[in-house]
C-alpha cells in the first residue's frame, strides 16, 4: 500500500474500489482522482506535479486511475478528456478540473482541503 504522500495507482476494480471506501469513512478527506492514459502527453507532463502535490498535501489521498485499464470507471465517472481531475468528499463530487492546468489544480486542491 502506498505512503501518505504518495499517487496511488488504483489497476483494479476492487482497488478503486477499497480507496473509495477509505476516503469516504472519513468525512472531511480529500480525494482527489487523476483520470488518465498512458498514451496521454498532457497527462505525462501534469504527473510529476501531481505527486508534489501529493506530497505537499499528505492529508488529501491522491488516486490516478489509467482510462484504458479501468474503462467501466472512467465510463462511470463521464471522463471524456485526459487528464481530469476529480476532487471527492464524502462519495460526492465536490469540484472537477480538465486538463494538465498547474495552478488550477493547485488552486483547487487548496479550496477543498479541511481546514484545521
Amino acid at each position: 500500500m502506498a505512503e501518505e504522500g504518495q499517487v496511488i495507482s488504483c489497476h483494479s476494480l476492487d482497488a478503486w474500489n477499497e480507496q473509495l471506501e477509505k476516503g469516504n469513512n472519513d468525512s472531511n478527506k480529500l480525494i482527489v482522482v487523476d483520470f488518465t492514459a498512458s498514451w496521454c502527453g498532457p497527462c505525462r507532463f501534469i504527473a510529476p506535479y501531481l505527486a508534489e502535490l501529493a506530497k505537499k498535501y499528505p492529508h488529501a489521498t491522491f488516486l490516478k486511475v489509467d482510462v484504458d485499464e479501468l474503462k467501466t470507471v472512467a465510463a462511470d465517472w463521464a471522463v471524456e478528456a485526459m487528464p481530469t481531475f476529480m476532487f471527492l468528499k464524502d462519495g460526492k463530487i465536490v469540484d472537477k478540473v480538465v486538463g494538465a492546468d498547474k495552478s488550477n489544480l493547485q488552486i483547487t486542491v487548496t479550496k477543498h482541503l479541511p481546514t484545521a
